[in-house]
């Protein structure tokens, strides 16, 4: 286990508070206003929040419970293709296939996170990344179920709510992607402050010592990797469902990095950070191809190196030192 240590007393650390602050209910309150002010840009904006809940789930891990991976694309495939191939045989109806996939994605996560309890550090990063190298040869292998490299066609959903069918400009996938997220962030924020949650702060900082107050590490391990799992395919499967396709690239290392680094830009521990990471990120890699589309990636990397040399805790954990910062030198005069 590695250990994720936050700094005492933050400013915009309002998860930990049980009430909703004024700065979370602005944030929702933009994800909406988003709709209105960005009406080109809406399928951007469904593959941001989609991208911020996959972040999210990998959060519960390493944020709260201080666990390293490099392998939870392998969920979110999962989630996505179940999904899919739920609506290619003709069960389009968005809600029930949502949680069809994260329960796919739950029973592939509890599996696998008996063999996560019984290592720690470099061999839980080489095991969470087998599985999903596994997972994606499987299912590269089996291309008469999933269409192998040209991917799963013929995935087609029914309108949500028997009402809004998916259109080309993104108006219901970012309505309904808005909507899944803002749930399931609920539930991850109900979690993470609850007794429950405590003790995987408790994992998170001091491990050894959680069986000598009563408290079973390994069973704790299990859930939260269980849970994360499921969110993590229910980010998938929003996927599948707000673009009707599916490819193998939902099971790549890739994306598995990408979502560690979205979670590491934007601040871990935080809930918030994932998905503020996931916007910076995402819109920041959209201008920038479009700006300079042969060098993006050095323009990319560069952002990167500079907010972990000098945003110590992502962008928000950067945020936080300085209102810290201007606090004292305001109480200093």
């Amino acid at each position: 286990m590695v250990p994720f240590v936050r700094s005492g007393n933050p400013v915009l650390s309002v998860l930990d508070k049980g009430r909703w602050r004024a700065p979370e209910i602005a944030f929702w309150a933009f994800t909406v206003a988003v709709f209105f002010l960005f009406p080109d840009h809406l399928m951007l904006g469904a593959q941001v929040l989609i991208t911020g809940l996959f972040a999210l789930s990998l959060d519960l891990l390493v944020g709260y419970t201080g666990l390293v991976s490099l392998g939870h694309a392998a969920f979110f495939g999962v989630g996505a293709y179940a999904a899919g191939l739920l609506a290619q045989a003709g069960w389009g109806e968005p809600f029930s296939g949502l949680a069809l996939a994260a329960a796919a994605a739950a029973v592939v996560g509890y599996a696998s996170s008996h063999l996560i309890v019984r290592v720690h550090g470099i061999a839980m990063l080489m095991i969470t990344m087998g599985v999903t190298i596994l997972l994606h040869e499987l299912a590269n292998r089996l291309s008469w179920i999933t269409g192998g490299d040209d991917g799963l066609q013929g995935v087609t959903m029914a309108p949500v709510l028997g009402l809004f069918g998916f259109d080309l400009f993104g108006r219901t996938a970012y309505l309904y992607a808005l909507g899944v997220v803002f749930a399931m962030f609920c539930l991850a924020r109900g979690l993470v402050n609850s007794p429950f949650g405590l003790s995987l702060r408790g994992i998170r900082e001091n491990g050894r010592r959680m069986p000598a107050i009563g408290s079973p590490m390994r069973s704790r391990i299990r859930t939260v990797y269980t849970m994360s799992a499921a969110l993590a395919g229910v980010a998938g499967a929003l996927l599948a469902q707000t673009t009707e396709f599916v490819s193998l690239e939902v099971l790549s290392f890739q994306r598995s990095a990408e979502v560690l680094i979205i979670l590491i830009l934007g601040g871990t521990g935080r809930l918030y950070g994932a998905l503020i990471g996931a916007a910076v990120f995402m819109v920041g890699r959209d201008l920038l191809a479009s700006a300079n589309p042969q060098y993006w990636f050095f323009w990319l990397g560069l952002m990167l190196v500079l907010v972990v040399m000098f945003a110590r805790g992502g962008i928000l954990g950067g945020l936080e030192n300085l209102l810290r910062f201007v606090q004292r030198r305001r109480n200093a005069r």
